[in-house]
């Protein structure tokens, strides 16, 4: 019997890929460094977003076969980071007190280690997810 690790959501991918230009759904997906030039060439002149609307689907199943599934939803954490990640929320989410509540009364430390977390989220969690 086959373990169904469903670890990301396409539909969680998709509505990142409205603001793909900025790379969001490349790391949501684990892709941190097509993310990065995504973000600082507008999603590669557009062209590269219009053409991720159709690799979604395979970087989900990418992303599912990658990351270990748990008590840790990956979609969850994903939209704490992205929406309230300078608060440190998404560390306070993955048990993370001491981070989090550093992050909270410093912006994130600073924004910088809000964007570690983009690179290294999907990592943080595996971590997590596997030790429990």
């Amino acid at each position: 019997m086959v373990k169904n690790n469903n670890t990301h959501s396409k539909v969680l991918g998709y509505i990142l890929w409205i603001f793909g230009f900025t790379g969001s759904h490349r790391f949501y997906f684990g892709k941190p460094i097509s993310g990065t030039i995504y973000f600082f060439t507008f999603g590669i002149f557009l062209i590269g977003w219009l053409i991720d609307l159709f690799l979604i689907p395979s970087m989900d199943r990418q992303a599912d076969l990658r990351y270990k599934a748990g008590h840790v939803d990956y979609s969850v954490a994903w939209v704490l980071l992205t929406f309230f990640g300078i608060f440190g929320v998404h560390r306070l989410y993955m048990g993370k007190l001491f981070t989090g509540i550093i992050y909270l009364f410093t912006g994130g430390l600073f924004v910088v280690g809000v964007l570690y977390d983009f690179w290294t989220l999907n990592d943080q969690i595996t971590i997590i997810n596997s030790s429990k």
